[in-house]
């Protein structure tokens, strides 16, 4: 999924600057590195990208509160879509370390009901990008511009991490799944595999938390814009 964040022009302010680039950094990264490691450092990296961000945000415009409108309604968007997110990355960690008690039991049914389960929660969180806007905020400020280009790269972080990981566990692993209880080198496998996919949806749980927080404080900010 390609990127592309155009120049304004207006003055060149230096933490401006260095978002823009930032962003497109991450937006190429994202590009050509489709992995779950990816989304995981992503997200991380756009949370300070926000700091940036919430610094000017802070810095004083005559023409930045009229602008803001369109974009506030999409940033509430984004935020209960980052909270959504989460709670689905909670419990996606939780059916995997579930399915892992099964695994170590012999449990077949458990273990096959896990994974449905599993996938039933992918596709819940899938539906939930469809109802996100992701249309742009007509041109303005540069760091009008900024946010509506950090929230597009926020939306399509976490939906490529749910695609991701909607296809580490699927139907077609039941047939690894029944092998396992018949070798016991098999279970050990598996087992690996899917405590280093519970780290992975960890890593995604905190990086979607902490960008939750970061976009709180930037609504915030911009809350302080519009009413004074």
């Amino acid at each position: 999924m390609a990127f592309h964040l155009r120049s304004i022009s207006l003055p060149s302010r230096p933490q401006a600057n260095e978002a823009e680039q930032e962003l497109l950094s991450l937006g190429a990264s994202i590009s050509s590195s489709n992995t779950i490691s990816t989304m995981c450092d992503g997200l991380r990296r756009l949370a300070d990208i926000y700091n940036g961000v919430e610094e000017i945000v802070g810095l004083p415009s005559n023409q930045v509160g009229k602008m803001l409108d369109g974009e506030m309604e999409c940033s509430l968007e984004l935020l209960d879509l980052c909270s959504t997110m989460q709670e689905i990355f909670v419990e996606m960690k939780a059916i995997v370390q579930e399915l892992q008690v099964a695994l170590r039991k012999g449990d077949d049914a458990a273990a096959q009901a896990k994974i449905q389960s599993y996938s039933r929660l992918a596709k819940k969180a899938k539906k939930h990008f469809k109802k996100t806007a992701k249309k742009a905020t007509s041109a303005g400020c540069r760091m009008v511009m900024l946010l509506t280009k950090a929230r597009e790269i926020s939306v399509s972080l976490l939906e490529s991490s749910v695609h991701l990981l909607s296809k580490e566990i699927n139907m077609p692993k039941q047939s690894l799944v029944s092998k396992a209880f018949h070798k016991k080198k098999a279970v050990v496998c598996e087992e690996e595999q899917l405590q280093a996919i519970e780290c992975n949806i960890e890593d995604l749980e905190n990086g979607a938390g902490h960008l939750f927080r970061k976009l709180v404080q930037i609504r915030v900010s911009l809350l302080n814009i519009l009413s004074s």
